[in-house]
């Protein structure tokens, strides 16, 4: 087994996996360069990291029964092959897995499916090549449509949701998204509000609400999805 290599985690988070209490571990290496990204800091894998895996482990010993899972997140977790295994072990301790991830690897995806519990898969564009690598600067399109079937065909608890960065996404592209998740069967679909990234200094709080101000799209998404929401 490779070693983990880990840029931070957060010991409890109510919010990284529905309804569930967890850890939420942010696993480095992304290859992908999103612009609305807030853990752009940990895109690549460094050589070093003080983090110990052991101590993290001895730590969710300490809090089984209080803590019911342990959600990874990134970077892109698929993106380390290290990552069935650590599952695995997480597993093992009597914990849910969450996961966290674009689509990127989806014969890794395939791997480590039974192992997991719940996954949110980022879909970051309309389904158009040229405009999923405008916003994830790689040609990578048919690995997220294949990490989504994988998803689908698995029986495996999942959501899909979209970040609704103003300077890239539209409500019109939310309603491309929207139509061609619930072709493919979706059921659960969640709109993100952008955050402006620390080096973006011009949106406006009155922007991040502009993809949302199209009523009859959000009344679609009522009506499409068993569960909708904007998560501001």
């Amino acid at each position: 087994m490779s070693k983990i290599v880990v840029g931070g985690v957060e010991k409890f988070s109510a919010v990284d996996f529905p309804g569930v209490l967890s850890a939420v571990v942010f696993m480095q290496g992304c290859p992908w360069r999103c612009p609305f990204c807030h853990n752009a800091s940990i895109r690549p894998i460094v050589a070093e990291t003080d983090f110990s895996w052991e101590k993290f482990v001895d730590f969710l010993k300490t809090r089984v029964g209080k803590l019911d899972a342990v959600t990874f997140s990134g970077g892109e977790p698929l993106v380390q092959d290290c990552l069935g295994d650590i599952m695995r072990g997480v597993k093992e301790l009597g914990y849910k897995i969450g996961l966290h991830t674009g689509g990127y690897r989806p014969e890794h995806l395939a791997k480590i499916l039974p192992l997991v519990d719940w996954v949110g898969l980022d879909i970051k564009a309309p389904f158009e090549a040229a405009r999923y690598k405008e916003i994830i600067g790689v040609d990578h399109l048919a690995r997220v449509l294949q990490s989504l079937d994988l998803l689908i065909e698995s029986g495996v608890d999942f959501e899909c949701r979209t970040t609704c960065d103003p300077r890239f996404i539209s409500a019109d592209d939310l309603w491309k998204i929207a139509k061609a998740l619930k072709a493919k069967g979706v059921k659960k679909y969640f709109l993100q509000k952008y955050r402006p990234i620390e080096t973006d200094k011009a949106t406006t709080d009155d922007d991040c609400e502009r993809p949302f101000a199209d009523k009859d799209l959000l009344a679609y998404l009522q009506a499409n999805f068993e569960s909708f929401e904007i998560r501001r």
